[in-house]
């Protein structure tokens, strides 16, 4: 296991808490402890009803998973959870008729899928939740990751995404049974 390093985020943490900011739905507010940072949500805001491209960040209680990062843009993010470096070949089933719907694929792959080694920042540190894993429900939504955001705070397509700094500060606080809760 990492040890993380000592800062002004010491301790660990078990319970992210997310929501949308008054009077913006794709912006929102991450929380945990003492602490708030501004978040990235999906263009369509928050929903109890995910479907698969509705654009929607799904509500519920997701355990954060397994870390995923570019080797080749930053070190090795300092946590207590899973890690795992992104290699060009890397995809995420996107196609709910296909089997390995919400699943990590290996490219190249016939079906609809995302690419994990992305041209822009948004991977370069991806955490994988626990949303429609267990099992996937066709259709119920998929690559729900938290992520880094855009420099100019555009919508992602469902996710949570924030800030490098704070991603890297926050996965050196995290440990395994983490749960994001998304209000």
């Amino acid at each position: 296991m990492t040890v993380a390093r000592r800062g002004p985020w010491r301790g660990g943490v078990s319970r992210l808490v997310v929501r949308a900011r008054p009077g913006t739905r794709s912006r929102g507010l991450l929380s945990f402890g003492s602490f708030l940072l501004p978040c990235a949500l999906g263009r369509g805001g928050i929903t109890r009803r995910k479907r698969e491209g509705d654009g929607a960040t799904p509500a519920g209680r997701f355990e954060v998973l397994d870390v995923y990062f570019r080797a080749d843009r930053g070190r090795r993010p300092v946590t207590a959870l899973p890690v795992s470096a992104l290699r060009p070949a890397d995809g995420w089933c996107d196609d709910p008729a296909h089997p390995r719907y919400n699943r990590p694929v290996t490219l190249p792959f016939a079906a609809s899928h995302e690419e994990m080694w992305r041209q822009d920042r948004l991977y370069d540190i991806v955490v994988v939740l626990d949303c429609n894993l267990r099992p996937a429900v066709r259709g119920r939504g998929s690559a729900i990751f938290f992520h880094i955001a855009r420099e100019d705070w555009r919508p992602t397509l469902g996710c949570v995404a924030i800030r490098p700094d704070h991603m890297r500060r926050l996965l050196a606080r995290l440990r395994p049974g983490a749960v994001m809760e998304i209000l």
